[in-house]
């Protein structure tokens, strides 16, 4: 089950208040990350396709998906608010306003959420305001990868580490859970914290950064006594060691993308980049010989557009991390302005940024194009112009005009 049959109005306020962390801030080690869990069924790449998370029909959406050539899907992340409801309600509205679309084609089929979906514990109790009420009428399937707020523990703190987010989005069946209190929606049956998201045109691999502000942690990173092991990345040699066999076989037409809740770069601002995080994953890819078409990411609270180039490949490096939760200023020079497009380093390009409003990107994949949009929230349901577009050529490689 995903949304409610009838609309009805946004709530003015939280049904459980949401005090103030800050002493449980201070009870938390800054230092300390937290054990990946092991993915259901032992899998080195599990995998959750579309056709499954949809239920009995899943498997004639899938081929009317497959018949169209066309797929659309909703991505952002940090939506968890501690203030109130209105934020979140703002993005959510107009995510679902995109399901009036005349045209079938441009008709969103899932959300993929980049983490942080709850403040600032991963809190079950906190999970009816902050996940399922802001969503109620997204009449569709909800993914997610956890952010560093979903796992994040105190000294102290009863809960486990993503004990909520593993209840509720890596269930082994799409069951209803209390945190949904009466709404419709059941959880999600993710087969872990990592794993291949599988849909026509797409597949997107999530993985799981940790705990920590800043950096994001995929691995153990050659210290033997990281409580983080490496299985994430052997989960990302096998899938794009099987994505790079799929395409040169022909058996997968699309795009393959990477979605990750610590941003590999940003420009300033309150959270910098994961240059360790960002080695691990291009390890694993010159190994594999397959890079992604792109890599999606929240955590800064804003949204930024960065260019990469990695020999003849421009790979499109997206944050969106304008969810719900308090949008962050980047780091602005002395007259109060950034100016893009900013050349960085000689491989990557600062392209476009928007650290004022809330909003979510558009994502739309066909066998020959991937193309992003970041529409702002605040342009109101029925405006359909974004404010950032960038289109991928999947044969080339290379950023065209769509």
């Amino acid at each position: 089950m995903f949304g409610q049959p009838r609309p009805s109005p946004d709530p003015t306020r939280f049904l459980i208040p949401h005090p103030s962390d800050n002493r449980k801030y201070q009870r938390v080690n800054k230092h300390l990350l937290q054990p990946v869990p092991m993915a259901r069924g032992g899998a080195v790449e599990p995998v959750l396709t579309l056709a499954d998370a949809l239920g009995s029909g899943g498997s004639n959406t899938v081929e009317s998906i497959q018949r169209s050539g066309q797929l659309v899907f909703h991505c952002v992340g940090d939506t968890g608010s501690v203030r109130g409801p209105q934020t979140q309600s703002l993005v959510a509205d107009k995510m679902v306003a995109d399901f009036t679309e005349v045209h079938p084609l441009s008709v969103p089929h899932f959300f993929y959420h980049l983490g942080d979906v709850v403040y600032s514990f991963g809190e079950a109790r906190y999970y009816y305001d902050q996940f399922y009420e802001p969503y109620r009428e997204y009449p569709a399937p909800i993914f997610a990868i956890p952010g560093n707020h979903d796992g994040l523990v105190f000294n102290g703190d009863r809960d486990r580490t993503l004990e909520a987010y593993l209840r509720n989005f890596c269930a082994e069946a799409p069951v209803h859970t209390p945190e949904a209190g009466g709404l419709l929606r059941t959880a999600m049956t993710e087969p872990g914290v990592y794993y291949t998201l599988e849909a026509p045109l797409v597949r997107i691999l999530g993985v799981y950064s940790n705990v920590l502000e800043d950096p994001g942690v995929i691995s153990s990173e050659g210290d033997p006594e990281s409580p983080v092991s490496d299985v994430q990345l052997a989960f990302l040699a096998a899938a794009l060691r099987r994505a790079k066999q799929d395409t040169d076989a022909g058996r997968f037409r699309g795009a393959v993308l990477i979605a990750v809740h610590h941003p590999p770069f940003t420009y300033g601002g309150e959270h910098s980049g994961s240059p360790r995080m960002l080695e691990d994953l291009d390890n694993v890819a010159q190994k594999a010989g397959f890079w992604p078409h792109a890599v999606l990411s929240g955590h800064a609270h804003n949204y930024q557009r960065f260019t990469r180039t990695v020999g003849k490949t421009q790979i499109p490096y997206i944050v969106a991390g304008c969810g719900g939760h308090a949008i962050t200023r980047l780091r602005h020079d002395a007259a109060g302005a950034i100016r893009t497009p900013a050349q960085v380093t000689d491989s990557l390009v600062f392209e476009n940024y928007d650290d004022r409003h809330y909003g979510y990107l558009r994502v739309t994949v066909t066998e020959t194009q991937l193309k992003f949009e970041f529409h702002p929230a605040e342009d109101g349901s029925s405006e359909k112009t974004p404010d950032d577009r960038v289109v991928v050529d999947l044969k080339t490689r290379r950023l065209i005009t769509a």
